[in-house]
């Protein structure tokens, strides 16, 4: 975790190397009926809906919900920018800034998520919750 000074909020870095090619990757990251299989921190929460244009300008949408229904929310943002196969970078809905980052390595992509953190959960709960969203999606695209 990075530090910051008054007026940046603080910065967290996440990684995963997946066992797989960078076209899969991209594809798996990317599109909404791969998205509502991976993208949830835990077993006891999944996701009912997702939309993705993956475009400069472009918009996305994330709905994350607990499965007893006790809790739903929607993550999204606008995409500020779209490298093909090597960056994605958006601001969420409610003004952080995201930056992935896609490493082709051959037979392996990694895969480097910086995100600017949110004030209400500690800097550890945000970290971990975001890496295993990503822990999520290497297996998911590993076993498919």
């Amino acid at each position: 975790m990075n530090k910051s000074t008054k007026n940046e909020k603080p910065s967290i870095t996440v990684e995963a190397i997946v066992a797989a090619p960078i076209e899969k990757v991209w594809k798996f990251w990317t599109e909404p009926s791969h998205i509502q299989n991976w993208c949830s921190a835990s077993d006891d929460w999944y996701v009912p809906a997702a939309e993705n244009d993956l475009k400069v300008g472009g918009k996305f949408s994330t709905t994350m919900s607990a499965k007893d229904k006790s809790f739903s929310f929607d993550f999204n943002g606008v995409y500020t920018e779209v490298k093909h196969h090597e960056t994605i970078t958006y601001t969420t809905g409610d003004g952080r800034k995201v930056m992935i980052s896609f490493s082709d390595q051959g037979k392996n992509t990694k895969i480097v998520e910086t995100f600017e953190a949110e004030k209400t959960n500690s800097l550890e709960m945000q970290k971990d919750g975001w890496q295993s969203i990503l822990d999520n999606f290497k297996k998911y695209t590993e076993i498919h």
